[in-house]
């Protein structure tokens, strides 16, 4: 048998990464022109209404009487509207209605503060960024007007957000938290996405070098001492146009993810129900818990509204993940969703054209699979909702 040929490791990593970056730039281009944008399907009334939280014939009604904006209508009478038609049909709803308007423009009011979720966990392949997306984008359909940060270096939040940091040399986080004069304002550095309430900072490589400059500024300078301060001080200056902030945090324990986890005001923690998963997620918390009681003693006010665990990639018919998940439940009966995120081929096809479930057409998918899907996914969001609203104090 031959021997392995040598070869220099940096010189043909960096050629891959040359040649992977040319090729998806070559795809691009093909099916996503540089001077194009992610665009947004039409939703029907049945959607429309389950997220604004009104029947279906309420909705036509209003149409037949000429109130609310005019849907496209299609073959068999289906009424379509936007997302930008669901935000007016919102605004009506409220002026005119008889619930409570924050039913349908759920916006902050008088001293409910922002909130911060931190999607969280040690492990890759958790679920983590799909989770992130999918709750970001549900809050936007539900009225509520959204931040998502990428927090992650590898970029997949904002790769589903239609961004490539390889190609398109946005800005990144890094750029509000950054030590040197070229620091900028948060609010130079965000961006719209194709969900008319949602904004997004997307993320590149260059998030990295917060975790090499932080060491290096604790040791010459009080900011460096106190890093833990930065993202909240960063998103005071955008504290009134935003009623929730979703950060997408990296797999890893470093100087990002406590930065994130300082400035949040609750926590979402994913996890897969199997043992190696959750062995992961124990040295998570105990490593998490005593770095945060440090930073606790150097000043830092971490304060959470609410703590929970997600089961993601839940599959019901697999026996050690039903026995892994009633082990979990017995310790954690408070802290664990009580809607699981259910594995389904829905999403991973969803994800192979950068989309999410939110996104996707229904017609492409078999009907059942994408029902049980999106039925899931909106338990899930829908209860983190409730989280959100009850610290706002609202029932």
């Amino acid at each position: 048998m031959l021997p392995l040929p040598s070869f220099e490791f940096d010189d043909t990593i960096l050629a891959q990464g040359a040649e992977i970056s040319r090729k998806l730039d070559q795809l691009r281009q093909e099916k996503f022109p540089p001077d194009a944008k992610k665009t947004l399907r039409r939703f029907p009334m049945a959607e429309v209404a389950h997220y604004l939280g009104v029947s279906p014939n309420n909705l036509k009604r209003l149409h037949l009487e000429g109130k609310g904006p005019e849907p496209l209508v299609v073959a068999g009478g289906r009424r379509l509207y936007d997302a930008a038609q669901m935000i007016e049909l919102r605004h009506y709803l409220d002026k005119n209605g008889r619930s409570d308007a924050r039913k349908y423009v759920p916006h902050r009011k008088g001293d409910e503060k922002l909130q911060v979720i931190a999607v969280a966990n040690f492990k890759g392949g958790s679920g983590k960024t799909t989770t992130a997306a999918h709750l970001g984008q549900h809050l936007a359909l539900t009225g509520h007007r959204v931040l998502a940060i990428d927090l992650d270096p590898q970029a997949s939040l904002s790769a589903l957000h239609g961004f490539q940091p390889e190609i398109d040399r946005d800005p990144s986080l890094y750029d509000a938290l950054r030590y040197d004069e070229q620091r900028k304002s948060i609010k130079d550095i965000i961006l719209k996405t194709n969900f008319p309430l949602l904004d997004i900072i997307p993320a590149n490589l260059e998030l990295q070098e917060y975790e090499y400059e932080t060491p290096l500024a604790m040791q010459t300078s009080q900011e460096g001492k106190r890093f833990f301060t930065r993202l909240g001080n960063a998103l005071a200056d955008v504290d009134g146009r935003y009623d929730v902030v979703v950060i997408d945090c990296p797999p890893q324990l470093g100087y990002l993810t406590l930065t994130a986890l300082t400035a949040a005001t609750s926590v979402l923690i994913t996890v897969h129900p199997q043992m190696l998963d959750l062995m992961s997620m124990s040295q998570f918390l105990l490593m998490l818990g005593n770095i945060t009681k440090t930073i606790k003693r150097a000043g830092a006010n971490v304060r959470m509204d609410w703590l929970r665990y997600l089961i993601t990639r839940y599959e019901p018919t697999d026996v050690p993940q039903v026995q892994m998940l009633g082990f979990m439940q017995s310790m954690l009966t408070e802290e664990i969703l009580r809607s699981p995120m259910v594995k389904s081929t829905a999403i991973s096809d969803a994800g192979l054209t950068k989309q999410t479930l939110y996104e996707v057409e229904k017609a492409n998918f078999n009907r059942d699979t994408y029902d049980r899907a999106i039925e899931c996914m909106d338990a899930v969001n829908f209860e983190i909702q409730g989280l959100i609203h009850r610290a706002w104090g609202r029932p």
